[in-house]
């Protein structure tokens, strides 16, 4: 028989096993053979599909739908969509089901005859390497563990500690801590508490000796403790280097102790982590601050886009990219804040530089715009002050355009007299939108709930968080109307499961995956987090503290957090391989450029975005 003998339903049947493994591998006259031999079931969303043991007849492969398999303890084995095979394993075993199957939505299955199955397995050896050996590889979800194989990810700071640190006491002198660093030939010290000695209360570089006491004249016989720094950042000898890494980046450090049970253990610096650093972003830090103009700076756009790519190929996952680019994204800001007070003259009143959304997030990729905002001190007069805060926030806002990151279009910017106000202005500004959630309120709670201090007075951003997280919980009405507006962006899935393209006349074969993806599951995380009380602001640390206080169904919270990287990593993916093509990058991913793999990873972790979204419409009463 040929095709063109085939009744309409086979030929659908003939056409859906073109387009899915392993029938896509088979010979025309193997697929054609097949066509004419699968029926199709039928089974309501949450009806079971296979019992355990129960007689094994056929090779189920979903048309639409999802189903999932269990273990015979009940545990989650697989969950699959359009494309998967279940029942292989019972068909290889005696013909009894040996993975008991349930339909998560209603489904369509073609069921492959036992028969077929077995010729197919006999006769080609693709098919039966693809349902034998393939199993556990189709069973893989890119989970963060598997990202690790990155080195900064893989590698503890512990690896990078070759000696203990040099300890004295903050009660010496200047002198004495400089002969110290000679002999041990050291370039930092470890200050102590005179009172404590394992308590570390500062440190002191070369640099310090020589910018704050040669440069100054000053007496060494003085107690160190004067030209000390305190206040110190540190890290765990258990945390990964890539974490050291963006402490360092953030805060701008060069040397950086390392405590083990609240004890120091050793002190790393930035050569140290330059032998574990593989995607340049520390070079890149270290050219902004080195730059002396905006157009020196600009200059650096694309060294920044380079830095992105390399991350992409060199496997580093979506949280690690996110940070690093954040951790890029302020450091322009800064340097550009350092710029503006060197031109403008010092301020005249304390303020503090806000970054707020992707960047307030650690989650910002390179196609972003600015989202940005100031706080100034309440002693804030208008008629007095607002001139040089005016063009501190042009010279800032323009700066950050020139080095690529685009003017918001919605005028979420320092340069707005809205968004440059004295503290409790804002403060004002959080309790009106918690009592009174408008949509206009709504979003600007999305967008300025995430927010993190980037220069200045940061206490006040502290200040603001904590307003924020001691509110919320309370705010029902508020955590509703979050909730309501929130699932006004859904996965871009159809009824049956298909994908559902843009339809703005630019964009129509493709996904936005930003505002589709990415955008909801960080809404989804927002909400979550404000509930709780969390300050938790990235989305991979809402989603831990998600897990750890059980709000979701056993093993969901890791459903989402896979789901969330898979999204994460299609839209990186895209941005850099339009970057390689030397084309702008942007975030609607054409699903026809993506292989079935990757189609079918994404469908899923859709799916369990627009299941997170249904727990969350119930679980909040929206």
């Amino acid at each position: 028989m040929s095709e063109n003998e085939l009744e309409i339903e086979q030929l659908e049947i003939l056409s859906f096993l073109k387009r899915h493994s392993p029938f896509q591998e088979l010979s025309a006259a193997e697929q054609l053979n097949l066509a004419q031999q699968i029926d199709v079931g039928y089974f309501r969303a949450g009806s079971d599909i296979l019992a355990y043991n129960a007689p094994l007849d056929a090779l189920y492969l979903i048309r639409s739908g999802v189903v999932e398999t269990f273990r015979r303890n009940g545990d989650l084995y697989n969950r699959l969509s359009e494309g998967g095979i279940f029942g292989e394993q019972g068909l290889l075993r005696g013909k009894k089901v040996r993975f008991p199957a349930k339909a998560l939505q209603d489904t369509l299955i073609y069921l492959i005859p036992a028969a077929a199955f077995e010729q197919l397995f006999d006769q080609n050896e693709f098919f039966a390497d693809y349902v034998e050996v393939g199993d556990a590889e189709r069973r893989a979800e890119p989970r963060i563990e598997k990202a690790a194989n990155h080195q900064l990810m893989s590698a503890k700071v512990s690896e990078l500690l070759s000696r203990p640190p040099l300890l004295l006491t903050a009660a010496a002198s200047i002198q004495q801590a400089a002969i110290s660093m000679r002999e041990a030939g050291e370039s930092c010290l470890l200050l102590t508490n005179p009172a404590q000695p394992e308590q570390i209360i500062g440190l002191i570089t070369d640099r310090d000796l020589r910018n704050r006491v040669v440069a100054e004249a000053l007496n060494t016989a003085n107690p160190v403790a004067e030209i000390m720094t305190e206040q110190l950042v540190t890290v765990q000898a258990s945390q990964f280097v890539f974490e050291a890494m963006l402490l360092m980046l953030r805060h701008n450090l060069h040397h950086l102790p390392v405590l083990a049970q609240q004890r120091p253990v050793g002190i790393i610096a930035i050569a140290d982590i330059i032998r574990h650093e593989s995607n340049n972003s520390l070079f890149i830090v270290s050219s902004i601050y080195q730059q002396q103009s905006v157009s020196d700076l600009a200059q650096l756009k694309s060294a920044v886009q380079a830095c992105f790519v390399r991350m992409v190929n060199e496997d580093a996952n979506s949280q690690m990219i996110g940070s690093a680019m954040a951790t890029i994204g302020r450091s322009f800001k800064q340097r550009l804040l350092e710029l503006a007070e060197q031109t403008l003259g010092p301020p005249p009143i304390p303020y503090c530089f806000l970054a707020l959304g992707s960047m307030a997030r650690d989650e910002q990729l390179i196609v972003t715009d600015q989202d940005n905002a100031l706080v100034l001190d309440n002693s804030y007069d208008p008629e007095l002050h607002d001139a040089y805060f005016a063009k501190l926030a042009s010279f800032v806002c323009d700066g950050l355009a020139e080095c690529g990151y685009p003017l918001c279009s919605g005028d979420i910017m320092a340069t707005n007299p809205r968004w440059r106000q004295p503290l409790h202005v804002w403060q004002g500004y959080f309790q009106d939108w918690l009592s009174k959630p408008t949509a206009e309120k709504l979003l600007h709670s999305n967008i300025f709930f995430d927010l993190d201090g980037v220069w200045g007075n940061t206490d006040w951003a502290k200040q603001l968080n904590q307003q924020i997280t001691q509110s919320a919980p309370g705010s029902k009405t508020f955590l509703a109307s979050m909730t309501r507006n929130a699932l006004r962006r859904t996965p871009p899935l159809g009824f049956f499961q298909d994908f559902v393209m843009e339809e703005d006349g630019r964009q129509n074969n493709s996904l936005n995956i930003k505002r589709r993806g990415t955008a909801p599951f960080a809404d989804l995380l927002r909400i979550y987090a404000l509930s709780m009380g969390s300050q938790a602001r990235s989305s991979y640390q809402r989603l831990a503290v998600l897990s750890e206080r059980n709000l979701l169904p056993k093993g969901r919270a890791e459903d989402l957090r896979d789901a969330y990287e898979v999204i994460a990593m299609t839209r990186i993916r895209h941005q850099a391989a339009a970057l390689q093509q030397q084309q702008t990058p942007d975030n609607n991913v054409e699903p026809g450029q993506l292989s079935e793999f990757e189609r079918k990873h994404l469908k899923a972790a859709f799916l369990v975005l627009a299941n997170a979204q249904k727990f969350l419409k119930f679980h909040f009463q929206a």
